[in-house]
């Protein structure tokens, strides 16, 4: 996994006002924390921060450079506003690239199941992440599910899953990630589901 750079400067605790006014000006309060340091409040460039999700989502690794030291992040959450969906406050965690993480990786359904195209069945996409633990170099943009084989009433399970080397499941393999069912056998899924 390619590892991007991202500027960051620190800042001050500050007021809320304060917040608003450094979101105003187009940055972002952030805080980065975990590993042997204290966690330290930065601010990033909200306008970089948007292509970097953009560009590789949120399992990036990252080099955080404030001033000219770097640290080795991954971002850990974001909080978006409850109205406008901007972001507004942004964790890091730092990470040691020889100790293992967990991560959630993306499921992505690829092909077109024959249950679907020529039976009329629905396709119920249960599990849309898989959590994970691998190395920080190891974690994939997202996980593929091939559906083109599938028939209705059947299914692919955890167990299923190509996982690229180095990645563990930290799922029951068991658990059902797809499933092609029967028109009637979806509506009354969703009767139960609905508390009829």
């Amino acid at each position: 996994m390619k590892t991007i750079e991202l500027g960051a400067e620190r800042r001050e605790l500050a007021s809320k006002g304060e917040r608003r006014q450094l979101r105003s000006a187009g940055r972002i309060p952030a805080v980065v924390y975990g590993g042997k340091k204290d966690a330290a409040p930065l601010s990033i460039d909200g306008k970089s921060l948007f292509q970097v999700l953009k560009g590789h989502g949120t399992n990036v690794i990252m080099n955080l450079k404030v001033g000219g030291a770097g640290e080795t992040v991954l971002l850990k959450d974001l909080q978006r506003d409850f109205v406008t969906h901007n972001i507004v406050h942004v964790d890091f965690q730092r990470v040691s690239m020889t100790e293992k993480l967990e991560v959630n990786v993306p499921l992505h359904i690829v092909g077109e199941a024959p249950g679907v195209k020529l039976s009329g069945g629905i396709l119920e996409h249960i599990l849309r992440e898989l959590r994970v633990r691998c190395l920080p170099a190891d974690i994939p943009d997202g996980i593929n599910i091939d559906v083109s084989a599938l028939q209705i009433n059947q299914g692919v399970k955890v167990k299923d899953l190509v996982l690229p080397k180095g990645v563990e499941s930290l799922i029951d393999g068991g658990s059902l990630v797809v499933n092609i069912v029967a028109p009637a056998e979806a509506s009354s899924n969703l009767a139960r589901y609905d508390g009829v």
